[in-house]
């Protein structure tokens, strides 16, 4: 393959990533999962007025939490409705944070321009991982914190994932669970890291409704699912869904009619930069 050619690959997987991320409305998907974002920065201790940059934001979902502790806090995702949503999120809370448009791969900021870096479920999904790691350490300052939450292909999202590819033609990146092997991050931080913490981890997606409309739930809101639905026909659609409410009914932990829990694994990875 040339140079251009790969360019030319590249640049149409981007574009396609962009919109399955902009499909849905993954602002209201995650308001269900506000208390990842708590339970994702309490390990980092960052003290109040941390220049803290949230790579993947979405529509501020880990940022807005920051910004109420006191941090100074920078948001960048690569969909545009995101952002925007992101940015008006912010103003009705009250809140000064910055909210850009721009690609992990690629950071539009200074070396050394933050206290700590975070991803969480965001970064990981990008297609060329040794490039992510590089820039969360560039714009990181020597001696501060860079951190992710990544989902592992053991746990529940990981299974979920694997569900959903079995009825889609694999994607021509690596896949994004890799970031949840221990091994694999040590290798992408390499040298770049004087210290290294990696945590598995339990979050718990809680929903007031059953598995079946977890599933419809996932399918309107969540934009891989949804771009996922859109390209099967009618008869895969519904043996995905099926699979899919099998899956999250196994793991179901309630103990009540209607309601939805299941314990989800994170490799919580939080690093020092060297």
């Amino acid at each position: 393959m040339t140079s251009a050619t790969a360019d030319t690959a590249l640049d149409v997987l981007k574009t396609r990533l962009k919109a399955t991320w902009m499909d849905g409305n993954y602002d209201y998907f995650s308001r269900f999962m506000a208390s990842s974002a708590a339970q994702f920065l309490d390990p980092l201790r960052l003290s109040p007025g941390a220049a803290l940059l949230d790579v993947a934001c979405g529509s501020g979902q880990l940022a807005l939490v920051a910004a109420e502790r006191g941090l100074k806090v920078t948001g960048v995702d690569i969909a545009t409705n995101l952002i925007l949503a992101a940015r008006g999120r912010a103003a009705a809370a009250g809140l000064e944070v910055r909210f850009d448009e721009g690609d992990a791969e690629a950071l539009p900021y200074p070396d050394a321009s933050f206290d700590a870096v975070a991803s969480l479920y965001g970064a990981m999904f990008a297609p060329r991982p040794e490039r992510v790691a590089a820039e969360l350490l560039r714009v990181c300052r020597p001696g501060g914190i860079v951190s992710m939450g990544n989902w592992t292909k053991e746990g529940f999202v990981g299974t979920m994932f694997k569900t959903i590819a079995r009825f889609l033609m694999p994607p021509d990146m690596p896949s994004p669970l890799l970031w949840g092997d221990e091994s694999v991050v040590r290798e992408r931080f390499g040298a770049g890291v004087s210290d290294l913490r990696l945590t598995r981890v339990l979050y718990r997606f809680d929903y007031p409704f059953g598995p079946a409309d977890v599933v419809e739930f996932f399918r309107e809101y969540y934009g891989p699912a949804t771009r996922a639905f859109a390209t099967l026909g009618e008869a895969e659609q519904a043996a995905l869904r099926g699979e899919l409410v099998h899956l999250w009914s196994a793991h179901n932990t309630a103990t009540v009619t209607g309601r939805t829990m299941v314990d989800a694994e994170y490799l919580e990875v939080v690093a020092t930069r060297a």
